[in-house]
């Protein structure tokens, strides 16, 4: 009896193990599968904001104004030339005022669908900018460094129509890593220099510091909002198998032990991989990695490739 006691416990201890390891294989396959849904939802938020009327595809200008009078339209005789069969030949004038920017139109330009008089539409101490519109046309004023320019729209372009999606590396947990956020003991301060040459100072509220394959890493991050840090960093991959400018990741900001989570399947291709009218920052020399990132998105071609 004491014999068939005992196999009667074994044949217990047996199968409630059996049952625990199922259990935990069950777990660490839904995790998975959960993380896999994660980064493939992520990446298709990622095409609906290229896509988007305020994302990166559909740009069709950036145009530099010069102080004083701007006229516009698409004829060829204007200072600013936009894309022909969009708006009529003349279509009136920007005037610069020493970084105030003011717009006469000849033709029924709109803001917000009602019709826009002559007026300022750009002061460097507004809080927010006009978008205008005519047709599938929209613009507005940016300011980079010292100059001022039109950021043109064209809602109706090929950019859209034609883009055939991104290419990633397989999704790979393993470059989902732990980092420790070291914030500097008074405000530090790093020179961010984007692809117009331009170099600005920007406070950088923290170093991600991480390690893989047992080598450590260091990140300097800007500001990425209420809730993120912004990185902007380059690596080995670069220019054979992704953007050869570097990449960007956000990451959250640290916990309450300064912890966080860099996760690069999320690193993404910066707006200029896309078109040659945006302004895109580049990564400073101490964020270029010794490393291949093999995860994220890689090159963008109008291939889809």
């Amino acid at each position: 009896m004491r014999n068939i006691s005992l196999g009667i416990v074994w044949f217990c201890f047996i199968v409630v193990a059996s049952c625990t390891k199922s259990k935990e294989t069950s777990k660490a396959a839904f995790d998975s599968v959960n993380y896999k849904i994660e980064i493939d939802t992520w990446r298709e938020n990622r095409i609906n904001e290229l896509k988007a009327e305020d994302g990166w595809l559909n740009l069709a200008g950036l145009f530099w104004l010069k102080e004083g009078i701007n006229s516009f339209g698409s004829g060829d005789s204007n200072d600013i030339k936009f894309p022909t069969g969009k708006i009529p030949a003349r279509a009136g004038y920007f005037l610069v005022n020493q970084g105030t920017v003011s717009i006469t139109p000849t033709v029924n330009i709109t803001q917000a669908g009602k019709p826009m008089a002559k007026g300022i539409i750009y002061s460097p101490d507004s809080a927010t900018n006009p978008t205008l519109e005519y047709g599938s046309l929209t613009w507005f004023i940016i300011q980079r460094d010292k100059s001022v320019g039109i950021r043109l729209r064209d809602l109706e372009s090929e950019g859209v129509l034609k883009f055939k999606g991104i290419v990633n590396y397989p999704t790979d947990p393993s470059w989902r890593v732990e980092a420790k956020v070291e914030k500097p003991t008074e405000p530090k301060m790093i020179d961010i220099t984007n692809v117009l040459g331009q170099t600005t100072p920007q406070a950088s509220p923290g170093t991600l510091v991480f390690v893989i394959n047992d080598n450590e890493y260091r990140l300097d991050a800007l500001d990425g909002g209420k809730d993120e840090l912004f990185l902007i960093f380059g690596d080995d991959t670069n220019e054979n198998e992704t953007y050869p400018s570097g990449r960007y990741v956000y990451v959250k900001r640290p916990d309450s032990e300064g912890k966080t989570i860099l996760d690069f399947n999320k690193a993404y291709n910066p707006p200029c991989a896309f078109t040659t009218f945006a302004t895109c920052p580049l990564p400073p020399k101490q964020n270029v990695l010794n490393l291949s990132v093999t995860a994220g998105e890689k090159k963008y071609s109008d291939a889809g490739h």
